[in-house]
């Protein structure tokens, strides 16, 4: 079901650090954002493949790590209210009569705003699909590779596919909720944080999940709907788990998805851009930080960060023509401190 259009200034695909110091430099113009990723929190690279990793080329900040980046990021954009459509990514893309964009979500929200910002880097992150036998009959009913709701597992028995971080969070996550949790994972081992893994093995001690080491060979059911997975043990053995929604965390690989699909000027995977402005070859939609390319590009946060100041500027007078832009310093423009709280 579509829901109701949400107006707003400007969409942004991508809740990387880019993408989130657009929305202070839109905010700095009075412009409203919402913000799409495919993630469930902001950050993107930063905080999914190198959370702890020191940075050191940031200006002013001599060593900081990517989730302390992001951290500070999110303070800085907090007095400007950006929506975030997470866990989904940018789907179709319509222009309107009114020279407006309608964004459609794969989760089926729908945005119209003037400006399309790209800020995906090298594209969204999408979680690895396993081989397993008539996989596409049960996705969408009773396969999950993203936690939505929890409420949805009330009650019901699940099994969870993996040995990483994001399988063992959900399963403590979702442990007082499910009736049962199976985890199935190929070996003894993990990669997930010491202290989680302890917590879930505490949690098998207590004979409150179930562990199985092994591979999932046959998935049983009807009508999308599971009743039960096949999995053939370390052993050798074959055994069937109940189960009314499994739930693969088998990493994420990175694609552009549908952007892909929008008619932009493609350059192996990257967007052109013209630099005075970042605009794309369509009117109205622009892309910044390393999903961008154009002669002498520098993949650096640093540098997304000046594309994303130099894209807000363009795409302000070209979305509001009529309107004063306020510009200046933010130690003297007093319209820009109002904005700001200070």
């Amino acid at each position: 079901m579509v829901q109701e259009t949400e107006k707003t200034d400007m969409i942004i695909v991508g809740a990387g650090p880019v993408g989130l110091f657009a929305v202070f430099e839109a905010g700095l113009l009075g412009l409203k954002c919402h913000l799409i990723d495919n993630l469930d929190r902001p950050g993107g690279q930063c905080t999914e493949l190198y959370p702890e990793k020191p940075i050191y080329d940031i200006p002013a900040r001599p060593k900081v790590t990517g989730q302390e980046l992001v951290d500070d990021l999110m303070k800085q954009i907090s007095p400007f209210d950006a929506v975030f459509h997470f866990n989904q990514q940018a789907k179709e893309l319509i222009k309107l009569e009114n020279n407006n964009w309608q964004m459609t979500t794969s989760q089926n929200e729908v945005i119209e705003a003037p400006i399309i910002v790209v800020a995906a880097g090298a594209g969204s992150f999408v979680p690895k699909k396993p081989k397993y036998p008539d996989l596409d009959i049960f996705e969408d009913k009773s396969v999950d590779y993203a936690v939505y709701k929890m409420n949805k597992y009330q009650d019901k028995e699940l099994v969870i596919v993996g040995g990483g971080d994001s399988a063992l969070d959900w399963v403590l996550g979702l442990e007082p909720l499910a009736k049962k949790i199976t985890l199935v994972h190929r070996r003894e081992g993990f990669r997930a944080a010491p202290d989680t893994e302890a917590q879930f093995k505490q949690l098998v001690a207590d004979g409150k999940v179930d562990f199985v080491i092994g591979n999932i060979k046959k998935l049983n059911g009807q009508d999308g709907l599971l009743s039960s997975v096949g999995v053939e043990t370390v052993d050798g053995d074959f055994i069937e788990l109940n189960c009314d929604y499994m739930l693969p965390f088998m990493g994420l690989k990175i694609s552009l998805g549908p952007i892909a699909e929008w008619g932009l000027n493609l350059d192996r995977k990257h967007i052109t851009v013209n630099t005075e402005t970042f605009a794309t070859d369509i009117d109205g939609i622009y892309a910044i930080g390393d999903v961008c390319t154009y002669p002498a590009k520098i993949k650096l946060i640093l540098t997304g960060f000046y594309e994303a100041a130099v894209m807000c500027h363009a795409a302000f007078q070209y979305a509001f023509p009529d309107r004063k832009m306020a510009t200046g310093y933010t130690t003297t423009n007093t319209a820009i401190q109002e904005r700001l709280g200070v």
